[in-house]
């Protein structure tokens, strides 16, 4: 058995001298702690690798379960040059004679009321609500302008004016983009990326792709006999199959494309010879080996979708597909 060591191994010392009045109440607050932070609201969007950048400024940002966007408390601090120390640094700022005047009540009682929420990647953070870092920018320009800070603040002025340019930037584009139409485009291009990374321009080579467990445990969950009397067959509709169990679960839209692509050529040929070296035949080969493995784990069919349904997702579940009901679990 291993030694206990630091922390826990104070936690265990202390805790042999409580009383048992003592152990139930921190017993308590442990779980009290617990569901305190399963109410806090989730981060559903952001990660740390991920930050808000203008210039060289990075403020950690995220969206809530409610939508709401929020830059964390410890970002904020950083991108104005406050400090590292976050909220009691934020406070002593805003709070100062000099700049208090420009604050105003509704922006201080935000600033002292940082919302707890769940960070994706796990761990709690202190936030607030986006438009809070535009407030606070032109609180402190304002009173810069006024003649209010001194030369002590004067970093904190220049961060404040690379963010406000980098806002309006930002914002204008943002707002033409949604008034032209062209946020809808920026989103179908983000598409056509994912798809370039997949889909070769010019038909590759033959290569055997899909391993023979992938056939003999297709048979096996479709009650055929296998091996076949004649070893090349296989039915037809296993064709709609494969679309459903490998290409609709690759990348979205790639099974589009791959026919799209497909009609164009003189002689029909596998949609695996379509996917590109780099990026679609590893990806398909990876996914190949994790649909083997739920295929062994299952007993029949419908048994097969539902495990593969909870493992690999559709993508683009709104497009119709040749299937049976029962084969899409």
């Amino acid at each position: 058995m291993s030694e206990i060591k630091g922390k826990a191994k104070g936690g265990k010392a202390a805790a042999a001298k409580m009383t048992p009045e003592q152990l139930t109440a921190r017993a308590k607050k442990a779980v009290d702690a617990r569901e305190a932070k399963k109410a806090l609201p989730k981060a559903v969007y952001g990660s740390q690798d991920n930050p808000l950048r203008i210039g060289d400024v990075e403020i950690g940002c995220y969206v809530l379960e409610d939508g709401t966007r929020v830059v964390t408390q410890a970002g904020l601090a950083a991108g104005l040059g406050i400090g590292s120390e976050g909220g009691s640094r934020i406070s002593r700022f805003t709070g100062s004679k000099a700049l208090e005047p420009f604050v105003g009540k509704a922006l201080a009682t935000g600033l002292d009321s940082p919302t707890q929420f769940l960070m994706p990647q796990g761990g709690v953070a202190n936030g607030y609500p986006a438009t809070i870092l535009t407030d606070l920018v032109d609180a402190v320009l304002e009173a810069w302008e006024a003649g209010a800070l001194g030369k002590q603040q004067e970093h904190i002025v220049v961060q404040c004016q690379v963010l406000a340019r980098g806002l309006m930037r930002v914002g204008i584009i943002a707002l033409v983009d949604e008034a032209t139409g062209y946020q809808k485009d920026r989103e179908r291009d983000a598409l056509a990326q994912i798809l370039e990374k997949f889909v070769a321009k010019e038909l590759q080579p033959y290569v055997k792709t899909f391993p023979a467990d992938y056939y003999e445990e297709m048979f096996r969950l479709r009650g055929l006999k296998y091996p076949p009397d004649n070893p090349q067959f296989r039915p037809q509709y296993f064709g709609l199959l494969t679309n459903d169990i490998v290409y609709e679960r690759l990348a979205p839209g790639l099974l589009h494309e791959l026919k799209r692509q497909a009609n164009k050529d003189e002689k029909k040929a596998h949609l695996h010879r379509r996917l590109t070296q780099e990026v679609g035949h590893p990806k398909l080969r990876e996914h190949l080996a994790s649909v083997v493995t739920i295929m062994k784990l299952s007993d029949d069919y419908p048994d097969f979708i539902g495990k593969l349904n909870r493992v690999h997702h559709r993508y683009g579940e709104t497009i119709p597909m040749d299937l049976e009901e029962v084969d899409r679990g």
